[in-house]
């Protein structure tokens, strides 16, 4: 599959383009998924696409937040969490992207900012894992390092933890610990709404300790939850989205980390991962159909001609996996998701 994200150059112009608008559609409490769909257009070799995405795209984005105040090396534990602060928080990342490595600043706050993975429902992580695969996969330059900070700013920013989660009896593989996670029913609200009512998940890989072994189970995670979207994905065709690309996200992001930063980074994923599943299961599953002679690539077009950012990331996340599971989960987000009008 080509990509031309290291040749074209509009991923760069896309991405300086957007770095003047927010990382949120405050009207709506909802995040700009922009920056993660350009990426993903561009790593797959559809930079031609990218522009007539973004115009149609543009009218949802919201200016660049105003700054209230400076957050420094001596000042930020106040300022984590506060979602007035996104400006702050993205010009601190600037700033220390600009004067040291970006993995040295990445290898700092992963583990800082990786118990709020929550936070934005789980967008920040994403945005971060677009930026840090285009990075390691096709090179760094001035807009790819300015992702970077923006998706850390913004994943300070609205940082949010979860305490007292009881563990409950897990399973010896993903499909099955997914399985086991208790369904919220009968709650109406948002995703920070739901989120204090998650208090009990299933306990799964606890025993991992060596890094190699953790990128293998988060791989596994990611498939599981993708294949599970075709069964389950009507619960809510949108936030259910999230299971899959929030721990492939953070599986993008193991190889600029430390690898002693893996083993975190996969309980961190599964637990954000299942708290989607807890938040938002259906009922009850549907069979699946099995979609026969599909390819990657139609998975692709079919999802940029439907145009919405979710159906498209969770594309891009389906064809990391590649099964045919993977690939007709994709195409059930199409089937069920409102499409972008282009």
């Amino acid at each position: 599959m080509p990509n031309d994200a290291n040749t074209s150059g509009v991923l760069e112009e896309a991405l300086e383009r957007l770095h003047a608008s927010g990382p949120e559609i405050y009207e709506w409490r909802l995040t700009n998924h922009a920056p993660m769909v350009v990426e993903a257009l561009a790593t797959h070799g559809r930079s031609a696409a990218v522009h007539r995405w973004l115009d149609a795209y543009q009218a949802k984005l919201d200016d660049f937040p105003t700054p209230v105040s400076p957050v420094t090396d001596a000042n930020w534990r106040e300022a984590l969490g506060d979602t007035r602060r996104g400006a702050d928080w993205i010009g601190y990342f600037l700033r220390a992207i600009d004067e040291r490595p970006w993995r040295d600043v990445l290898a700092e706050w992963w583990p800082r900012l990786l118990p709020g993975i929550y936070g934005g429902a789980t967008h920040p992580v994403i945005r971060i894992g677009h930026a840090v695969r285009v990075i390691t996969e096709s090179g760094e330059n001035t807009p790819r390092l300015a992702e970077v900070a923006h998706g850390l700013g913004y994943w300070a920013a609205r940082y949010q933890p979860v305490s007292g989660v009881a563990p409950l009896a897990g399973a010896p593989d993903a499909d099955g610990a997914l399985e086991a996670v208790p369904a919220i029913r009968d709650f109406q609200g948002g995703f920070r709404d739901r989120l204090p009512r998650v208090d009990r998940l299933p306990v799964w890989s606890p025993d991992v300790t060596d890094p190699d072994e953790a990128r293998r189970r988060l791989t596994e995670l990611v498939g599981a939850s993708t294949r599970r979207y075709a069964t389950h994905g009507h619960g809510d065709e949108t936030m259910l989205v999230h299971a899959a690309t929030a721990p492939n996200a953070v599986l993008r992001t193991l190889p600029a980390l430390p690898r002693a930063l893996w083993v975190p980074s996969l309980h961190a994923a599964w637990t954000a991962s299942a708290a989607v599943t807890s938040m938002y299961a259906p009922a009850e599953p549907v069979p699946y159909v099995p979609t026969t002679g599909i390819t990657a690539e139609e998975v692709l077009e079919r999802a940029l001609a439907h145009g919405d950012e979710h159906v498209i990331k969770f594309a891009d996340t389906a064809v990391d996996v590649g099964d045919e599971q993977s690939l007709g989960a994709a195409l059930r987000a199409v089937e069920l998701s409102e499409p972008l009008s282009y």
